[in-house]
């Protein structure tokens, strides 16, 4: 199996990185029922190159720049097999201290190299960082934004000694996840209270801070109850950063919980060019970040902190008999189970430490810097052409743009234009990319950051597009 997945590795740029199979494709190649005696493992490895691998999508070649990078190392690989090897179910300390202890002590590592405050690591915390702040690796945002919601809703409607959520109200932009949505209605929230405030391109589709004050007094006046505020540091669309501190400071005026969404740009932050998109982060109740798309370490991994744990505790702690045992009645260590929705868990954080350790700060920083410097190349290629434009600045690692509209106003056609485009360079297999659509704008996005991508791999790429935008037009007649 490592001889496969090796060879696998060595020739995935010889792979369409887009699936070009149709739906249902695999039902019909493979029985209908499971073998009832056993098969041997040649056999297997040959239907899975044969059926399985046509129908993958190719996340981690060198040439997919489509939505955001699942990143992967040699380090991360090594954890998992380790994690895989213990299968150790940590619910609670006893279930397994290591497992327990070392993700306490990584998510502080990772907390200090993003210079977070004190408030969210357990090393400042109460004895065993029991109650006070400290981190967590939960599966994906959608978890952390789920978790913390919930602890904000209860918090709240114990201060209002209610058990009605019908008032309360949860506010992002337009330019939120839509994972935050779906976790606001699972969390009770009605979807009227579901505020999602427009951005603009004046300010780069980042929420305004006025803007915001306005809808929570109008909610207020309305006998409403402001509740949590979500804030994000990378937006998925464009990677737009919302200002924390000006915003997070007419949450605080409300008594909102603030949660900070840095799934994509706060692995950026641990480089000290980029650590001022987390200034007033002070200011929040927590803030969560996913190490797979920037920090090499595989799915599923997403690092959330909050500043108290007790909060978390309070409103999804279970406590059955089978799983009373002393050092959790003593309230001495961090059983995990309370700080998530489900109850098992694994031993994940032996990924990041590996990664950590394997690699160092400095050279995790220079990985982000250099998909940086690939995407800045990639944005000078984009605007020494006439025929493309830049929709909105870069800020990390993603590049959105477009075709221009060579003197015709419809949005429509120009939008044909872009789509043919990406349609024809997805088509080639050759590269990747996805689109998005903000403030009424069909763009590209050009997202840098698969691990195994060098500088000839974007080359190859520009090449590609420019080679699909001769195509494009000469069919347009332009």
């Amino acid at each position: 199996m490592v001889d496969f997945i090796a060879d696998y590795y060595a020739k995935i740029e010889s792979y369409p990185v887009l699936t070009q199979v149709q739906p249902n494709y695999l039902r019909s190649r493979l029985p209908s029922t499971a073998p009832y005696l056993p098969e041997p493992l040649q056999t297997i490895f040959h239907d899975i190159s044969a059926h399985v691998i046509p129908g993958i999508t190719h996340w981690l070649s060198p040439n997919f720049f489509a939505f955001f990078p699942a990143t992967v190392s040699t380090a991360a690989f090594l954890g998992e097999m380790l994690c895989t090897c213990f299968n150790a179910v940590g619910f609670n300390w006893l279930a397994s201290p290591a497992a327990t202890e070392l993700e306490m002590v990584v998510m502080d590592w990772l907390a200090h190299m993003l210079k977070l405050p004190a408030s969210f690591m357990f090393s400042s915390g109460a004895a065993g960082g029991v109650g006070g702040g400290g981190g967590v690796i939960q599966n994906t945002t959608s978890e952390a934004i789920f978790v913390t919601l919930v602890a904000a809703r209860d918090r709240k409607l114990e201060a209002l000694r209610t058990n009605d959520v019908k008032k309360l109200v949860v506010y992002s932009s337009d330019q939120t996840h839509s994972t935050f949505t779906k976790a606001s209605r699972l969390a009770g929230i009605c979807p009227s209270n579901v505020r999602s405030i427009p951005t603009s391109r004046d300010t780069d589709f980042a929420l305004s801070p006025e803007l915001l004050r306005k809808v929570v007094e109008a909610d207020v006046e309305s006998g409403l109850v402001p509740l949590y505020l979500c804030l994000t540091v990378g937006t998925t669309s464009t990677t737009a950063v919302d200002p924390l501190e000006p915003l997070a400071h007419v949450a605080n005026d409300y008594n909102m919980w603030v949660h900070v969404d840095a799934a994509y740009g706060g692995s950026a932050c641990i480089c000290p060019e980029f650590r001022h998109y987390l200034n007033g982060v002070e200011r929040v109740d927590s803030l969560s970040l996913s190490p797979h798309k920037w920090l090499l370490s595989y799915l599923d991994c997403c690092c959330l902190w909050v500043k108290r744990s007790d909060l978390l505790v309070n409103a999804l702690s279970t406590n059955p008999e089978y799983l009373r045992n002393q050092p959790s009645e003593s309230d001495s260590v961090v059983d995990y189970k309370d700080w998530q929705l489900g109850t098992g868990r694994r031993f994940k954080s032996l990924r990041l430490w590996l990664v950590l350790r394997s690699y160092g700060v400095a050279n995790i920083q220079s990985h982000i810097r250099s998909d940086v410097r690939m995407a800045r190349m990639l944005e000078g290629f984009v605007k020494s052409d006439l025929r493309f434009e830049v929709v909105v600045p870069r800020k990390f690692a993603l590049v959105c743009f477009r075709l221009k509209s060579f003197g015709r106003a419809e949005p429509s056609y120009v939008d044909s234009l872009n789509r043919k485009l990406l349609e024809w360079v997805n088509s080639t297999g050759r590269a990747y990319m996805s689109h998005t659509v903000v403030g009424g704008v069909y763009m590209l996005r050009f997202a840098v950051g698969a691990t195994l991508t060098e500088e000839r791999h974007v080359v190859a790429a520009w090449q590609l597009i420019k080679d699909g935008a001769d195509a494009v037009l000469k069919v347009k007649g332009v």
